[in-house]
This record gives C-alpha cells, sequence and structure tokens, in this order.
C-alpha cells in the first residue's frame, strides 16, 4: 500500500517542485520512503508503505529498456503466478516485488493486462514510446485514485488532498455532490466532494494520449437475468465457496511483514479469521473495537471468537469522547462529509494496529453486499411481498422482526413504520426500489442547507446521477440482484471501502485486505439462486452452510448486526461540546461557509445536546452538518491541506490485550 501522484502535459515539462508538494500530503499513505520519474511530458511521484520485497521495490518501476514506468498503489496478490508466466515468455526482472509484473504485462497485453490483476489496486503507468498514460483502479474500488485536468495538465494521485497541492485545481466543494451525500451518503459515479477534481469509477482504466483522455469499463458486477439458469446445488455450491474462500485468503496473506485480522464479532470477520486458522500457516493476532454502550458492543462475541480461535487478541475500548476528539482529523483524511462517525474508532483502531507492529489487516467487508446479508434486503423482499396485497395489515408487521439490535427501531413503530416502508411500495419494479426508504429518510436532512444551497438544488434531480450509472439490462435481473447491485455501487463503493476503508486505516499507514471482494467470489456469488443468498428472512444462508464447521454456532446463527458507532452523543459528553464543535456550528462560521441554515442549525444543536436526538435524520444531520464544516475549514480555507489537525485527546482510549498476556494500557 502506497501513495502515487503525478502529472502530464503535451507542452509543459513536469515541475519536481509540484510533484514534491503532491506526495507531501500522501505521507500517511507512505512513511517509507519516496521516489520520482520526471522525463517530459511525464511526472510521476511515489510514497511508500513497503509490505512486498522490502529492500527492492522502491518506486517507481520500469521495464528492461525504462520505455515503460509505473506507480501502484495497493497490491497485486497473484504477482508469482503472473511473473512465472511472464519469465517463461522471456521477461527479465530486476526486483521481487508485485508492482513490476505491470510494466511486462502491459509489453505483453496493453491496457488489457488489469483482466489479469486479482488485486486491489490503483496505477499509473507510463509508456514512453506511445506517450501515453494509464491510470486503473481494481474492480471494485477499493483503492483510490482521483484526476483533474487544468488547462492541458492532467493532475492524478490517491488522495483529493493531492490535487488540491496543485496550481489552479479550485479548493470549492461541489453543492451537488453535497445534495447526493446528503441523499446517499457519498458522491455517485465519478463526482466527488470538490469541484473539478473527479474520482476514476472502480472497474475502469483511463488513457491519456495526445491530450485526449478516454476511460473504459473493463469490469462490472452483473447478474443473470431471470430466464437464465442460475445455481441451486446448495452442497455443491457451498463446497466451492469455501474452496474460493480459502484460496482468497491464501493469497491476501502474502506480504514479508506479519498480517493481522479484524474481528467484529459477526459472521463475515469471524470466517475470515477462521480460514487463516485452519487454512494457512500463518499465525494469527486479532483486533477488535468496543463501545461502552451496549447498543453498539459486540465484544462478548468477539471473546467467543477469540476463545474460539486461541489468537493472541487487542481491543480498543472506545470511552465517552473519543470520537469526538477524532472527528476533525477522521475528516481530514475522509475529504468527504460524514454522516455517521462509524469510520472515527476504525481510524483508532488503525491506529492501535500499527502501534502493535502491523502494516497489514484482513477483514470481513464486503460479504453482505456479495451474500445478502443487510436488513435492507429483507425489508425489500418484505417489502415486494406487502406490495402485492397492498391493503393488508399482517404483511408489513413482518417488519417488526428486523432490527432487534436498535433501541428505536423503525419497524416496530406502527403507524409510522407503514409510512416509512410503503414509500414506492408500488413501483416494485424500480431498481433503486430496495433503497427508497432509507434514500427519502436520508434527504430530510436537505431542511438544514441555506437558502441558496436549496435554490441551487431547485431544478436537480438527484436521481439522475443514479440512473446514470446503471447498466441498461438491470430490469431483466431478479429483484435481489438489483438490490445487490445498487448497494455495491452507492454505499459500498463510496462509503465503505473509503471512508470506512481505505481512508481509515492508511490514516495509520495500515493496509486493510478484504478476501471476501475477490472478484471470483463476488462472480461465484452472482451466479447463485437468490433462495441460496437470503432464504425466507435468513441472510448469507450460504456462507453460513459453508463455515457452520470452523465458526461457532452462536456465531453463524447470530441474527446480522452492521458495526455502528454512537452519532450525535459522541460529540455532547455529560452535555458539553468541544471548542471546535461550538465554533463551526456557530452562526458566524455557519453563514461565512454559506452551506446550512444557522437558526435551523441551532435548533438541532440544542436538540443534540439535550439528547433528544434519537431518529436517524437528526443523528445524520448532525454528523453531516459538523464533517461539512470541518471539510470546509481543513480543505477549503486552511493554508496547507498537506497538514492534518491534531489528534485530540481530551478522552482516553482504552486498549486491552488477551491471549499470550494481559495488559490494560491507555493511549494519549
Amino acid at each position: 500500500m502506497c501513495g502515487i501522484a503525478g502529472m502530464v502535459g503535451a507542452r509543459e515539462a513536469p515541475s519536481r517542485a509540484v510533484l514534491e508538494r503532491m506526495v507531501a500530503t500522501l505521507a500517511h499513505r507512505g512513511p517509507d520512503g519516496v521516489g520520482f520519474h520526471l522525463a517530459p511530458p511525464i511526472g510521476l511521484a511515489h510514497t511508500r508503505l513497503s509490505i512486498i520485497d522490502l529492500d527492492g521495490g522502491r518506486q517507481p518501476i520500469h521495464n528492461e529498456d525504462r520505455t515503460v514506468w509505473v506507480v501502484l498503489n495497493g497490491e497485486i496478490f497473484n504477482y508469482i503466478e503472473l511473473r512465472a508466466d511472464l519469465e517463461y515468455r522471456g521477461h527479465r526482472f530486476y526486483t521481487h516485488s508485485d508492482t513490476e509484473v505491470l510494466v511486462h504485462l502491459y509489453e505483453e497485453y496493453g491496457c488489457d493486462l488489469v483482466e489479469h490483476l486479482n488485486g486491489q489496486f490503483a496505477f499509473a503507468l507510463w509508456d514512453s514510446v506511445r506517450e501515453r498514460l494509464v491510470l486503473a483502479r481494481d474492480r471494485v474500488g477499493i483503492r483510490p485514485l482521483f484526476y483533474a485536468q487544468i488547462g492541458r495538465t492532467l493532475f492524478f494521485g490517491s488522495e483529493v488532498k493531492t490535487l488540491l497541492a496543485c496550481p489552479g485545481v479550485p479548493r470549492r466543494l461541489d453543492v451537488k455532490a453535497l445534495a447526493e451525500v446528503f441523499t446517499y451518503w457519498a458522491p455517485i459515479g465519478q463526482r466527488t466532494a470538490f469541484e473539478g477534481i473527479q474520482s476514476l469509477r472502480p472497474g475502469h482504466f483511463l488513457v491519456w494520449q495526445g491530450e485526449a483522455i478516454r476511460t473504459v469499463r473493463y469490469w462490472d458486477w452483473t447478474f443473470p437475468s431471470r430466464a437464465a439458469p442460475v445455481v441451486t446445488d446448495a452442497d455443491a455450491a457451498a463446497e466451492e465457496l469455501r474452496a474460493l474462500l480459502i484460496d482468497a485468503v491464501r493469497l491476501q496473506l502474502r506480504a514479508d511483514v506479519p498480517v493481522g485480522a479484524y474481528l467484529s464479532g459477526g459472521l463475515d470477520s469471524s470466517t475470515i479469521a477462521a480460514l487463516i486458522k485452519n487454512y494457512t500457516q500463518a499465525p494469527l493476532r486479532t483486533f477488535s473495537i468496543g463501545f461502552d454502550d451496549d447498543e453498539f458492543d459486540e465484544s462478548a462475541h468477539q471473546r467467543t471468537m477469540v476463545a474460539h480461535l486461541g489468537t493472541e487478541h487487542t481491543t480498543l475500548q472506545c470511552q465517552a469522547g473519543a470520537i469526538r476528539d477524532a472527528f476533525p482529523r477522521m475528516v481530514w483524511h475522509a475529504e468527504t462529509p460524514l454522516l455517521r462517525t462509524a469510520a472515527t474508532p476504525l481510524m483508532l483502531l488503525s491506529e492501535t494496529v500499527r502501534a502493535s507492529g502491523y502494516k497489514v489487516v484482513l477483514t470481513g467487508e464486503g460479504a453482505d453486499e456479495i451474500f445478502g446479508g443487510y436488513d435492507l434486503f429483507k425489508e425489500a423482499k418484505i417489502r415486494r411481498f406487502w406490495g402485492s396485497q397492498p391493503q393488508s395489515r399482517w404483511r408489513p408487521r413482518l417488519l417488526e422482526r428486523l432490527y432487534p439490535y436498535l433501541r428505536h427501531s423503525p419497524g416496530a413503530q406502527g403507524a409510522f413504520a407503514s409510512r416509512f416502508y410503503g414509500q414506492g411500495i408500488d413501483q416494485p419494479d424500480l431498481p433503486y426500489f430496495s433503497h427508497m426508504p432509507r434514500w427519502s429518510t436520508t434527504k430530510r436532512t436537505w431542511q438544514f442547507f441555506s437558502g441558496d444551497v436549496r435554490a441551487t438544488l431547485k431544478d436537480w434531480d438527484s436521481l439522475d446521477a443514479v440512473n446514470a450509472i446503471l447498466p441498461s439490462d438491470i430490469a431483466t435481473w431478479r429483484p435481489l440482484s438489483r438490490d445487490q447491485y445498487i448497494e455495491a455501487h452507492t454505499l459500498l463503493s463510496g462509503y465503505l471501502l473509503s471512508s470506512q476503508g481505505d481512508r481509515a486505516a492508511m490514516a495509520n499507514s495500515v493496509e486493510a485486505r478484504v478476501p471476501f471482494l475477490d472478484h471470483r467470489v463476488i462472480e461465484f456469488a452472482s451466479r447463485l439462486a437468490p433462495t441460496l443468498k437470503l432464504r425466507g428472512l435468513n441472510e448469507k444462508y450460504i456462507l453460513k452452510r459453508a463455515v457452520r464447521d470452523i465458526v461457532p454456532s452462536s456465531i453463524v446463527s447470530r441474527t446480522k448486526q452492521p458495526y455502528r458507532a454512537p452519532d450525535s452523543a459522541s460529540f455532547f459528553v455529560q452535555g458539553k461540546s468541544a471548542d471546535y464543535v461550538d465554533d463551526l456550528l456557530s452562526e458566524t462560521k455557519l453563514r461565512q461557509a454559506g452551506y446550512f441554515e444557522p437558526v435551523a442549525v441551532r435548533r438541532l444543536f440544542e436538540k443534540c445536546r439535550k439528547g433528544d436526538a434519537i431518529g436517524f435524520s437528526d443523528n445524520m444531520a448532525f454528523v453531516g452538518i459538523l464533517s461539512t464544516m470541518l471539510l470546509d475549514e481543513l480543505l477549503v480555507r486552511a493554508p496547507d491541506v498537506a497538514v492534518p489537525p491534531p489528534l485530540r485527546r481530551e478522552a482516553p482510549v482504552a486498549m486491552v490485550q488477551r491471549g499470550n498476556r494481559a495488559i490494560d494500557q491507555r493511549a494519549g
């Protein structure tokens, strides 16, 4: 894992000074070294987090005659197999790194090299003979890559800050991106939170040549039509799934440094840890988050799994105020407004991982999207069942079975539940039918936008952005397949793999790897009958069947509980808010920024301070407004975007380690 940056312009020589400013913003991604390649019209820069070939893998990497150069962020997990084939074809290597396979694959296959990669990556490759730049991103968007064109120069980098450090790139939040975040939790498609800066979409590569730019999709989530055959044999499917997961874990353990694993207490992370323990020789060190509030805490289930596997384990007990103190730094790393605080404890956990001597962890992210694990999928199934008889009184009562982990479950609130879940119930064939209640709830946060922002958005339809990313044949898919596609292309790629994934881990120079998102696992799961994923209201049926003999039954039979953290309550400890919260949400600062209506925000502030904000909308609005104001303060108005805010330590974070020895420490 690393950071990459660069610039290319047909009529201007690359500036070393600009490249140095760009990589200065990526120091947290690559603390182990910096490298450059400047040869007009290209300039490449790299900050290194050394994981494979610690001594010889410095970048940029070149081919035999130095006509092809590359910088890579991430990992190519199948590099050993690729290297063997390339050497058989006559290619000569000068390092033992995974990065070097890219230049030789390009010599063999051109831009189609991406088809051969199993990994999580973003890279920039320069072909000096053709004067061609290729930017590419992994299939599901685990690693980020951004670009901006200013005049004839194309700037690119691993983070938005990298581009904000470039001459001519504006420092302005995009109001339409705010509208998308305050609806879908993240900008959609190529949009970012900043004007003029675009994200290379997952499963795409971009080619710059002769000042012309084109983007090509090389992979996407896809599902069979209703008429096409699907896999229905549960025993055979479970066996094949297990074999695929074992191989995905085996590949993702490849590193020249120790590899750990996260344990949330749920099925997904427990599966990854159990596969490591049972099918590899790798030593296993595990890490978890605990909370003081029982609604969020899963420590009991984490202890069950630790005892089952016998791992050396560290729990980060996230105490009151720790989220408040670390939140500004998390926003600086996320580079987008956040509607939840959940990324912040994960950032603190990655700090613990790094302090324990680990640079790499495996996580359980992605299983819910692939195997139908979220309550949202159950919700949509019930709503479709209810929609076939909309006058039924007992069908919507099935919704009461959802969200047992919530103190204020929307499914148990009678008339409100019927109104909430009944939205769009007469349009079950809409591709985003499953998400309409969620999006309408989130969109209620628009009431806090200022008059100017609302005027800008008056004639703007946010659904246009969703419709633009839909495949042409999605209407022929089964309902669950449509639901999965929307989830994968909104929340997963835009938020979970970004703010809550890459950014939270790389804030402390930790690489998080996600075996469930091996493209072979996704493609296999897409061919399964929906009943092998969601059987009745039993989520992830086939995954549970595949691992039931290596994961404790109490974990397998648990109802899915999404990872969550306290939201607005995190910022009011004993009714008192932090100074930075008071400052940013003051009338002066709000009017100066111009995004939100100060009077409405003040009412929300007082409601949250008193502990009366129990609804999803209030919590999302408060966190979203505060994070937007932080973003404006830290990346729009700050004189130097490369300087992160201090990580406040007003509230202690307890670390309890279990296994070979037991300790109780306090960080900060």
